[in-house]
């Protein structure tokens, strides 16, 4: 990820305050490196002082803490305490009882810059940026765009639950900013996540593939009416842009009551729709529906803010961040829509991608001109020598070859069936893996989803896998009108293939494709090529090296060690070759 701008101020960014902590760096106008926390204290989506991304971002940039002329935070915590706290207390006297219940907070807050400056040993400027400005800068520099609508909605920033943003010849403004915590989409998805039986701010992910199995139509037996009515209650559109959560319904801005926040919904929703799914319970048609009808809303909510804001704003292209774009089927129905010519999805659109948006945030600051440039490139994290990884492989007693064509034969063992554990080059940064930390298979027959899911990844048997295709041969396989190198949009298989790929389409016809081309991942590209050429097929099901709980792996050891403890049968790491018997 690149933007083009004059001068060279070097600027370390970083998400610290919330989950899914990481660091960035922006050298020469560019990014060089971005890391995630979670890939180092092996705790998902972790909320632990990024310490180790921000090493190994210094080592990647091969610089020091020293060389650094600005650290710039993702968060501005003034903001949030004068809006958060203040100004509602001075509005009404009964909102002092936040600054009673949520001291630790404030506290925090008010430690910011003391906790950078002790944690990182930086001693020049600190600059802080608004939440949801980081998001759209972290999407609209990267996309190429030079004019578009920018879109971020997540749980909430400072205050705000989303923002929507123009982007012009590398000036961002704010077009509309209404939504405010506890009205949230994010945080919202969030609270049905946890009733579901599932973590917030982690698993909303298996809602979303859960949503494709129930009937939003469905009549909740409790009260006579439909799971689709229900949620239009819930979320209530308030204007073009903006939308209210019925408080009634939920649970996660009582502050002063600690188990109905971490309940997150009512007393009244668990009456309406019953009690909660404990986690490891069985999933029923109820949990699906309730998905189902969730998973609409916010299609519907977002597909309309974009459809006014086309109108009223003219931008034919969109660029989006913020956690609820992770949401693929989302974005898969916004690219359907043909609303815009082109949509640009940030591939670490959650909290992780903020310190990206505010590296180039201070250097437009300091520089006074950036420029969106388009990069896909994610492979900006962690990457190791030739004696680290035969360090790693002889440590863990495992017979290995080299090999002089890694992916010709890569290619005839996929095509045998077997399982590929496929570790190259530089860790992605974000929460998909692009063929650099993936666990490849062929995507056929459909059994090899469920031997996927059940002897590997040890997840749930509904949650589909995703394909990577030859980025010529997209159109043949899927109903896509542009590129989808990161694996954020949705898109239904063609009739004519989806027979052919049966692992990676899931139960509504949808995939979640990641298009390959050789300037998006040439490794990768030519395995896929490898294997197009052994079997006809130009698809490989791709998915995160990793078991379900565990951060994508991150070194040459955390590689290994998934390897031997998984049935997966091959593990490839650069051109080093071991094979189980």
């Amino acid at each position: 990820m690149n933007a083009a701008g004059s001068g060279s101020p070097i600027i370390l960014g970083v998400s610290f305050g919330g989950h899914d902590t990481s660091a960035a760096l922006i050298k020469n106008g560019t990014i060089v490196a971005a890391c995630e926390q979670e890939r180092y204290s092996l705790e998902k989506h972790t909320r632990e002082f990024p310490s180790d991304a921000i090493k190994d971002c210094l080592r990647i940039a091969s610089i020091s803490i020293d060389d650094v002329d600005e650290l710039a935070l993702q968060f501005d915590p003034r903001v949030h305490i004068r809006k958060r706290y203040l100004e509602p207390a001075l509005d009404d006297v009964k909102n002092l009882k936040a600054l009673l219940y949520d001291p630790e907070e404030i506290r925090r807050n008010l430690r910011v810059e003391e906790d950078l400056r002790e944690n990182t040993g930086f001693r020049g400027p600190i600059s802080f940026h608004l939440h949801h400005l980081c998001h759209s800068a972290s999407a609209y520099y990267p996309s190429g765009f030079d004019a578009a609508l920018l879109l971020s909605h997540d749980g909430v920033g400072e205050i705000e639950s989303g923002r929507i943003c123009s982007g012009v010849a590398g000036e961002i403004e704010t077009l509309d900013c209404s939504n405010n915590y506890p009205d949230s989409l994010g945080l919202l998805y969030s609270a049905i996540t946890v009733y579901l039986g599932w973590k917030h701010h982690s698993d909303e992910g298996i809602v979303m593939g859960l949503a494709s199995y129930g009937d939003a139509q469905a009549t909740i037996p409790s009260c006579g009416r439909s799971y689709s009515a229900l949620f239009d209650e819930i979320i209530q559109e308030t204007g073009p842009y903006s939308y209210q959560i019925e408080r009634s319904w939920i649970s996660y801005h009582q502050t002063e009551d600690l188990l109905a926040r971490q309940r997150r919904v009512s007393n009244k929703f668990i009456e309406v729709f019953g009690p909660p799914r404990n986690p490891g319970e069985p999933w029923t048609s109820h949990h699906k529906n309730v998905a189902a009808a969730l998973q609409d809303r916010l299609e519907s909510i977002v597909l309309n803010q974009l459809q006014w804001a086309r109108k009223e704003f003219g931008f034919r292209k969109l660029a989006l961040a913020g956690g609820v774009s992770l949401n693929c089927s989302m974005n898969g129905k916004i690219e359907a829509s043909r609303l815009f010519d082109e949509i640009y999805v940030q591939p670490a659109s959650g909290d992780n991608g903020t310190a990206i948006g505010a590296c180039f945030l201070s250097h437009k600051q300091l520089v006074g001109e950036l420029k969106p440039i388009k990069n896909h490139n994610t492979f900006l994290g962690s990457r190791f020598t030739e004696a680290e990884i035969q360090n790693a492989l002889r440590e863990s007693q495992v017979d290995f070859e080299i090999c002089e064509d890694v992916h010709t034969l890569t290619a005839d063992r996929l095509a045998e069936g077997k399982i590929v554990g496929w570790f190259q080059g530089a860790a992605e940064f974000g929460p998909r893996a692009l063929g650099n930390r993936s666990i490849l298979v062929k995507p056929y027959p459909a059994e090899m989803k469920d031997y996927l899911n059940q002897r590997v990844k040890f997840r749930e048997g509904f949650r589909p896998y995703a394909p990577a295709v030859l980025a010529e041969h997209a159109n043949e396989y899927f109903q896509i009108g542009q590129e989808s190198p990161h694996m954020l949009i949705a898109t239904k298989a063609t009739e004519s293939r989806k027979e052919q790929i049966p692992a990676v389409v899931h139960v509504d016809d949808t995939c979640r494709v990641q298009t390959v081309t050789p300037e998006d991942n040439s490794e990768f590209r030519r395995l896929l090529e490898a294997f197009f050429e052994r079997t006809g097929c130009p698809v490989l099901l791709n998915t995160s090296f990793n078991v379900k709980g565990q951060p994508i792996v991150n070194s040459p050891q955390q590689a290994v060690d998934c390897f031997l403890s998984t049935e997966i049968d091959l593990l490839v790491i650069g051109n080093y070759f071991v094979e189980k018997n």
